[in-house]
């Protein structure tokens, strides 16, 4: 099992660790991580481990058996021994991008009330999937709409539910395509705002800023046919 520290606090940059595991593949396993697995449309995040004075790139960070969490290797080279201490180093630039945007796209989701088919975050771009049969109307004022969220500076928080709870509250699940995962008996829940000022709740497993404010200014990229039901809906920074 990885303790997963980027659960317990979104910002750490770098954390201590210890090797536990080295996979088939070439992968490293740690006690605890920082580093953000690939999944729900968020890449893995990147960065550096340093033991001993030698240094590897990590490229990404994938989910392994069980709760483990796998850090691949940027490059081939001989992993540290299990049992070995380190530090570890996050991309944090990197990673409070996606940050950003995975909040900015919870946001999108307000404004446009639809059923979600598909996401995907991106440090420069991100989008969203609606079964949005016809494009909006108005552009312009959808963006509006994102960007008066984000200026509102809403808190963004997490809570937990269990699964019947979920079940008993379907509204909650945005998402057509990704499930919230079960089996563990609880679900996490990401909350935009407090009290009447909440405008969204959903089940989320990523990592979200801690207000809307640091979204900072998004612009609405493109919005794509992507069949008779389905559209695309681009967002970037700036």
């Amino acid at each position: 099992m990885t303790q997963q520290l980027f659960r317990e606090d979104a910002y750490a940059r770098e954390a201590k660790a210890e090797v536990i595991a080295h996979t088939p593949e070439g992968g490293l396993v740690l006690d605890r991580t920082i580093f953000y697995p690939k999944g729900g449309g968020q890449p893995g995040d990147s960065g550096s481990i340093v033991w001993d004075g030698k240094e590897m790139d990590i490229a990404t960070a994938v989910k392994g058996e069980g709760d483990a969490i796998v850090l691949v290797p940027a490059t081939p080279m001989a992993l540290p021994d299990v049992g070995v201490k380190l530090v570890q180093y996050l991309d944090w630039e990197r990673r409070y991008r996606h940050m950003r945007m995975h909040t900015a796209l919870h946001l999108l989701s307000v404004v446009l009330p639809l059923p979600v088919t598909g996401g995907q975050i991106g440090a420069e771009k991100s989008r969203l999937d609606f079964l949005m049969p016809e494009p909006p109307e108005d552009r312009e004022a959808v963006e509006e709409a994102l960007s008066a969220l984000v200026d509102r500076d809403l808190p963004v928080t997490e809570g937990w539910i269990s699964e019947e709870e979920l079940d008993a509250n379907p509204a909650l699940v945005k998402t057509m395509s990704v499930a919230p995962p079960r089996g563990r008996g609880k679900i996490r829940l990401v909350k935009i705002g407090s009290g009447d000022e909440q405008v969204d709740l959903q089940p989320c497993g990523g990592t979200h800023v801690a207000r809307t404010s640091e979204i900072g200014a998004l612009r609405l990229g493109k919005i794509e046919n992507k069949g008779k039901q389905n559209r695309r809906v681009n967002i970037h920074f700036g």
